[in-house]
């Protein structure tokens, strides 16, 4: 690839590139589903990673599957929103104290906030309520899991005496006891058990199901978790093509980078060994 691409910090964006942002995401609502279903392009990504995307977790694919997903959805903020900017990602190590004080919860320049109970119909989405203020106030998500049901945008902040224990995964000595870890199995679980959960943990309603997509901070908090992966990776020429664990989700059999990752019709199958270097012909960024 000639032409690499850098993702950004959200913080360091302006203004006007945030919005930029948050409006091609909103874009993706208009557009039709790549899978032909009854619903839009935006919904085609908790679609998928509630039924393909089950199998990735607690196994080897997990960061792998994932950094395709983003990229994956980055195309299509481009190709099908003219988004002009690269994916953004959300460095919660510099929030950890208090990630719901973050400014990526702002109203005019990021995601909006915690959710209204006044604002809620239907009642609590797994302990979220509907946001109510920014890009996203009132927008329709369809799915809950596998289920199909329509409601508001989720989320429902953890408090601050209970946000402690989840800030202790987004620490950034948290973040160095993970970079020691030497091979790629543990180390993929690590991120995967720790950071990973924490947020979603700390920010409920839709974030914290498998229709996560749905929520469209869980983009930027995937391009942090990749961006860790990529930083791992770089430490030593062995880890940039390490791969190994369970093939899949309660699976017997060990994985290969020749194993195919399912996008569940979003893009095509690819072996894992084209998307472990981001510099690749395929991927071309960096953080």
């Amino acid at each position: 690839c000639s032409n690499i691409t850098l993702r950004r910090e959200w913080r360091t964006l302006d203004a006007s590139q945030r919005q930029e942002y948050t409006a091609a995401v909103q874009c993706l609502k208009t557009k039709p589903s790549r899978l032909h279903l009854n619903h839009t392009l935006y919904d085609d990504f908790p679609w998928v990673h509630s039924r393909v995307g089950e199998y990735v977790h607690d196994a080897a694919p997990f960061l792998a599957w994932h950094r395709y997903f983003i990229h994956i959805y980055e195309l299509a903020l481009k190709d099908e929103c003219v988004y002009t900017g690269t994916l953004p990602y959300w460095n919660w190590e510099l929030d950890w104290s208090n990630i719901t004080q973050s400014p990526i919860w702002d109203s005019t320049t990021g995601f909006g906030g915690d959710g209204s109970p006044s604002s809620s119909t239907k009642g609590p989405i797994l302990d979220g309520y509907c946001v109510s203020d920014g890009p996203f106030a009132g927008l329709q998500i369809l799915y809950l899991d596998s289920n199909h049901y329509p409601h508001c945008l989720s989320r429902g902040f953890l408090h601050e005496d209970e946000l402690l224990e989840q800030a202790e995964q987004l620490k950034p000595e948290k973040l160095e006891v993970l970079h020691r870890l030497d091979g790629y199995e543990e180390f993929n679980l690590g991120v995967e058990h720790g950071p990973h959960l924490a947020v979603p943990r700390s920010i409920r309603g839709d974030f914290s199901l498998l229709t996560a997509p749905s929520d469209p901070v869980f983009f930027l908090h995937h391009a942090q978790l990749d961006r860790v992966w990529w930083r791992w990776q770089a430490v030593k020429v062995k880890r940039k093509m390490a791969y190994a664990g369970l093939a899949a989700r309660g699976s017997e059999s060990r994985a290969e980078t020749s194993d195919l990752l399912d996008m569940g019709g979003l893009a095509p199958m690819l072996p894992v060994s084209e998307i472990l270097d981001t510099t690749s012909g395929l991927l071309c960024y960096t953080y």
